[in-house]
């Protein structure tokens, strides 16, 4: 069968959500489909996406009168290159989907959207979990709604030197990852490791809260054992040099970090968020806790501290589910059908 051609239109920023758009758009590459993009200028993943088709750059902001010109341009490509599927990614880049009747028009949520007013010209809505479809169900959304999660980019771990980030071999390492804000609970991860003695605390990411978190890290008494390590291309790296990784978000739609860690083999201590609620098991891939437990968040890292028998039989676990459930080539194929408009809900 023919590989179809599929117009993606993503606006994100920087984060998980983003890293997955780049790792999808590889893995059609490999399978042969042809791929043109519009996304935002100055992305540190656009040399990546453009290497893969022809790539319109635009900010896209619905108040300006500048927005028509980008639909204008989509609606041309549109017309010349004819595409057989439009992707968009999230609601502000379904606002931009052109109401093109040859092409199967698609939008794939990551998040909860506040409402369903952006999705008027798509054919059908992709959730990467089962909560974020029953939501869109619930809020009035009566076209076909489809689950196709997340996979993790196939990379090799190479774990992180510990020395590149001034950090003894023999401590106990947690490792964190994320945007730096609220909903991502790393403040969490700061205090637990301020009850672990002796234990390190590398955060990866970057965001507006990186004040507030520098300066508890200080008012804990742990900024001399936390990095704050930034963006990095590859998570999987860094993670993979920790002993435990810490997951304490208060909201997570899926929980990209939790498949990275397993990835890396690495054991995950999890908050109960919507995503690791659904797809991790206590006791079986990783210990779980409730949202802002910190009593419980502290217990699990120390369990896991004390316990090497108990770490690598979590580092066992998590790649075993990992393959189970979120393999490169299911989520591939469910994408392809929804781009031939094989929608099975």
């Amino acid at each position: 069968m023919t590989a179809p051609r599929v117009l993606h239109i993503h606006f994100g920023k920087e984060g998980g959500a983003e890293r997955f758009f780049v790792n999808l758009a590889k893995a059609l590459d490999r399978r042969g489909v042809e791929q043109r993009f519009a996304i935002r200028p100055n992305r540190s993943w656009a040399a990546e996406v453009s290497a893969l088709g022809p790539t319109i750059y635009d900010n896209y902001r619905y108040a300006s009168l500048k927005r028509f010109y980008l639909e204008w341009r989509l609606r041309r490509l549109c017309r010349t290159w004819r595409p057989d599927a439009i992707l968009a990614w999230m609601p502000r880049a379904a606002r931009a989907i052109p109401d093109w009747p040859d092409a199967v028009k698609l939008t794939r949520l990551g998040d909860f959207p506040r409402h369903l007013d952006h999705f008027s010209h798509c054919d059908a809505l992709i959730g990467n979990t089962p909560d974020i479809v029953s939501h869109c169900e619930r809020n009035g959304w009566r076209r076909p709604g489809l689950v196709i999660s997340n996979f993790a980019r196939p990379v090799v771990p190479a774990p992180v030197a510990r020395a590149a980030h001034d950090t003894p071999e023999d401590a106990f390492l947690i490792a964190a990852a994320g945007r730096f804000v609220n909903r991502k609970g790393l403040d969490l991860a700061i205090r637990a490791t301020a009850r672990i003695d002796g234990a390190y605390l590398w955060l990866i990411g970057d965001g507006k809260e990186r004040p507030a978190l520098e300066a508890l890290a200080s008012a804990e008494g742990v900024a001399d054992r936390t990095r704050f390590i930034g963006w990095v291309d590859e998570p999987v790296h860094h993670l993979a040099s920790a002993d435990a990784v810490a997951f304490p978000s208060r909201h997570e739609p899926l929980g990209n970090v939790v498949l990275d860690a397993w990835q890396a083999g690495v054991p995950v201590v999890a908050s109960r968020s919507e995503g690791p609620g659904w797809f991790m098991r206590d006791g079986i891939d990783g210990i779980m806790t409730d949202i802002d437990d910190l009593d419980a968040t502290v217990d699990g890292l120390k369990a896991l501290k004390a316990d090497p028998d108990l770490r690598r039989r979590y580092a066992a676990a998590g790649p075993a589910r990992l393959a189970e459930m979120f393999s490169e080539d299911a989520v591939v194929d469910a994408y392809l059908a929804a781009f031939r408009g094989e929608f099975e809900t």
